[in-house]
């Protein structure tokens, strides 16, 4: 039975940790802000994420904090509650969040009951599960889209997946660009030099595509397509890029010690021709952008996150057989990512640089 529905005067929202998921988060966050455009909308994410959130209009004020450790939940609750919101709309799937929802006296509580919190939520969503009880594969924007919906309708229980024009969405800053700019003079880089950024890492090292294949296609996009080469990473992944740009022929510039902030990463990704990526955040952010990506995938099942239509995306597997009742995850060794062979990124570069793009530009 559908609860009762009332659009909440205060609403927060608690985002996803993972630069990737917020980004996936995005269309749920639109959704909301359209359809309750005389609410107040706080968003609870954690510190670093707020340089993607730069001159969003898809909510009115944000908190940076996360619920970590054993006192963590009740020092985020005593930093929301003043703000008396009325309902709570959890993205995450964490115990720890919708505790900090409980503490701060969010008298409605609505998200996904897993983690053991059920008893937490007054609306609890079920996710889908497969026949053997694992869980059902669903992207992560329609997870979250339909949380979102479910918040306004009252219930979990309707369409599956997006509406057609349901798209990722980033803005960027006048000081984020400037920041990039920036970057790009320092590294030598002129205006008129068209860029490709690789993006090497991964959270996970078996999601890792090799390094010394990451150096070949830096080599292959200098010298086929006239490109000057970034190398992008974490600053934990700077020995990696650092590497990547070392073993390359051609002259590769590693990002890191040019001190790049997610802000900055938009900007330049923005800018950028092509982006090639590991399963990771920069992908996400390509695709909010409008900018073309290659993504390989492996061992993980790219299904999890399917982007919407219309971004410019190559999805790379490295065993496409598996037929859509069957999951990558099941299969690690059949998927791995080093399965994926250097002519096969090399051709999708070149399909994807061979289109033309009209990037969405919301700056």
């Amino acid at each position: 039975m559908a609860s009762p529905t009332v659009n909440p005067a205060r609403l927060l929202v608690v985002l996803p940790s993972w630069v990737g998921d917020f980004v996936m988060a995005t269309p749920a966050l639109r959704l909301l802000r359209t359809a309750l455009p005389g609410s107040l909308i706080g968003v609870l994410a954690r510190p670093t994420i707020d340089e993607l959130l730069a001159d969003s209009d898809l909510f009115d004020q944000i908190h940076l904090d996360r619920p970590h450790g054993m006192m963590g939940p009740k020092r985020v609750a005593s930093r929301i509650r003043p703000q008396r919101y009325d309902t709570a709309l959890l993205l995450t799937n964490s115990f720890s969040t919708a505790l900090a929802a409980r503490l701060a006296f969010i008298p409605r509580r609505i998200g996904y009951d897993r983690d053991r919190r059920g008893f937490l939520l007054t609306q609890k969503l079920t996710p889908e599960r497969r026949a053997d009880g694992a869980f059902e594969i669903v992207p992560a924007c329609e997870y979250y889209y339909r949380a979102a919906r479910a918040l306004l309708e009252g219930t979990d229980r309707g369409p599956v997946g997006l509406p057609p024009g349901a798209h990722m969405e980033l803005t960027i800053s006048r000081p984020q660009h400037a920041a990039a700019e920036s970057i790009l003079v320092r590294a030598g880089i002129r205006s008129d030099q068209r860029v490709a950024i690789l993006n090497p890492g991964g959270n996970k090292p078996g999601k890792r595509w090799p390094a010394d294949r990451f150096a070949a296609l830096a080599d292959h996009l200098a010298e086929r397509h006239g490109l000057r080469v970034l190398v992008n990473g974490s600053p934990a992944e700077a020995s990696l890029t650092a590497h990547v740009a070392a073993t390359a022929r051609t002259t590769a510039i590693a990002l890191p010690p040019f001190g790049v902030t997610l802000g900055s990463l938009k900007a330049l990704i923005q800018r950028a021709s092509i982006v090639v990526s590991n399963d990771t955040g920069p992908r996400h952010i390509a695709a909010a952008l409008g900018t073309p990506v290659v993504t390989l995938f492996g061992p993980t099942d790219s299904r999890w996150t399917t982007i919407p239509a219309p971004a410019g995306e190559e999805v790379l597997v490295a065993d496409s057989t598996l037929g859509p009742l069957a999951s990558a995850d099941d299969h690690p060794e059949r998927c791995r990512v080093d399965r994926i062979e250097f002519d096969t990124v090399a051709q999708a570069v070149q399909k994807m640089l061979s289109q033309p793009v009209a990037k969405r530009k919301r700056d």
